[in-house]
């Protein structure tokens, strides 16, 4: 059985070593993601060179997602590299601190307005809610807090204020620099970092647009201002990323699990691909083998429709990448078995007002209750092959496609297998042949196997997709 949740693997310096993105193309990852806030932008190409120069060796058609920093509103430096705080001493965050001049009792800090976007009360947590502290009161661009939960407080941590409300611009002056190079690399996919509304998605299309770039846009939830306008930051998007650190600190940890529940649901019904991400294997940055509560929490994503399972540190800088990715791709294996990831209640009493939607939601119902080996869409947009992905299925779905950009959306989307395919015949049932043939020279199709096809007409236009039909691998196609 093909696995169908998608792997995504952070590149970083443990990849880099010989061999290891080899391995983890091996073990079966299907997107790699490329953090852009650390390394330099030739960093970034040349991982991007290798990753298409080993998915064309190999076949497998691996996406690449681009990471977007985005604002940091940061703590800046201590004199000694950190301090220890203690509950219920007072700390100030200053604008006016020297950059290196932090001390026990006060720190510089790199985003200026925040004195004028807290009050007393306003609750602040840093390097993600390690360390918690009460406003007390501002003075001019000081802010003079009481610590409730102390410990030990290192130099660049992040700030976020409890229940949201910064108003930190989610595209920076860098961002809008690093998707010039986005542009050189042509990425599948970009992830903008802190979205408020889907304006800011909006904006980041434009940038891409303007450089020539196709990539869909992956919001990343990190902030609680965000959940109150989801639907709308959804539908500005092609993809959403659960980011639980950030979004975690904001609305508490406590109300994490739900919010991840609603995310992916949401998606779904909004016929858009989820990502669900942060600390999933955390413990294999340093250990071979997952916790038993990562195995739970890789599952249980799973079990709720996550499109893809993010691993961040565990492959950029720990010390078993391909490991992380081959835990993960067990988990996945497993937990597919269970019948109630494989059947779907979606869309059923809807109307649709597309055919190619409609086509695609009846492909769809035909392959989960009959006995269908496989599905093959004709794709031009990835539009046909997404819709199907929405319903629940053990069913695999195969895109074929002559445009790059197509094969490289689709590597994200669940149960759904991209396959390169030059349109040569005209003719439907010489087509159908074609598609057959592919499928058995790669080995997913055998003597007697049903398949279903979809295709438009007019092969080649968008939108196009307007017939269905079933197939057996050894009998004549017919149109």
């Amino acid at each position: 059985m093909l696995r169908r949740t998608k792997i995504l693997a952070t590149l970083g310096p443990a990849t880099d070593k010989p061999g290891v993105l080899e391995g983890l193309f091996d073990a079966g990852l299907d997107v790699v993601r490329m953090n852009f806030s650390h390394g330099s932008a030739q960093d970034h190409i040349d991982r991007a060179n290798r990753v298409r120069e080993l998915s064309r060796t190999t076949g497998r058609r691996v996406g690449i997602l681009c990471d977007l920093q985005g604002p940091k509103i940061r703590i800046a430096r201590f004199k000694d590299t950190k301090v220890r705080l203690e509950e219920g001493q007072a700390f100030a965050l200053d604008i006016n601190l020297g950059e290196n001049d932090g001390d026990n009792t006060q720190v510089g800090i790199t985003y200026e307005p925040l004195a004028q976007e807290v009050k007393p009360g306003s609750r602040l947590l840093l390097d993600d809610g390690r360390v918690v502290l009460d406003v007390v009161d501002t003075d001019g661009k000081r802010v003079n807090c009481t610590v409730v939960v102390g410990g030990d407080l290192s130099n660049n941590k992040g700030i976020n204020l409890l229940g949201g409300g910064l108003s930190a611009a989610a595209l920076t002056e860098k961002d809008k620099e690093d998707i010039k190079t986005i542009g050189k690399i042509k990425a599948d996919f970009v992830a903008v970092s802190f979205p408020r509304c889907a304006e800011d998605l909006h904006e980041a299309r434009r940038l891409l647009e303007a450089v020539g770039s196709t990539a869909g846009i992956v919001a990343k939830v990190e902030r609680a201002e965000a959940m109150e306008v989801i639907d709308e930051i959804i539908l500005a998007s092609d993809v959403i990323m659960v980011a639980r650190g950030d979004l975690g600190v904001e609305i508490g940890d406590a109300r994490l699990p739900e919010a991840q529940k609603h995310l992916i649901k949401r998606s779904r019904e909004l016929k858009r691909a989820v990502i669900t991400a942060t600390q999933m294997m955390e413990s294999m940055i340093e250990n071979p083998i997952p916790t038993r509560a990562e195995v739970f929490d890789v599952a249980n994503a799973i079990v709720d429709g996550t499109d893809a399972i993010m691993l961040s540190a565990e492959t950029a800088s720990g010390r078993y990448p391909v490991k992380a990715v081959e835990a993960m791709v067990r988990i996945c294996q497993e937990t597919e078995k269970q019948p109630s990831v494989r059947t779907s209640t979606h869309r059923v009493s809807e109307n649709f007002e597309r055919v190619d939607e409609a086509i695609a939601m009846s492909t769809m119902y035909l392959a989960n209750h009959t006995k269908i080996a496989g599905i093959a869409a004709l794709t031009e947009s990835g539009s046909t092959p997404l819709w199907m992905s929405r319903v629940r299925s053990g069913i695999p779905i195969f895109a074929f496609s002559n445009h790059e950009e197509t094969l490289g959306k689709v590597t994200l989307y669940r149960g759904v297998f991209p396959v390169p395919f030059e349109f040569q015949a005209a003719d439907h049932a010489e087509v159908n042949r074609d598609i057959i043939n592919k499928l058995k020279e790669r080995g997913q199709a055998k003597q007697g196997d049903q398949f279903i096809i979809t295709k438009g007409d007019l092969t080649g236009q968008a939108g196009g997709t307007n017939a269905l039909k079933v197939v057996i691998v050894g009998e004549g196609l017919t149109p």
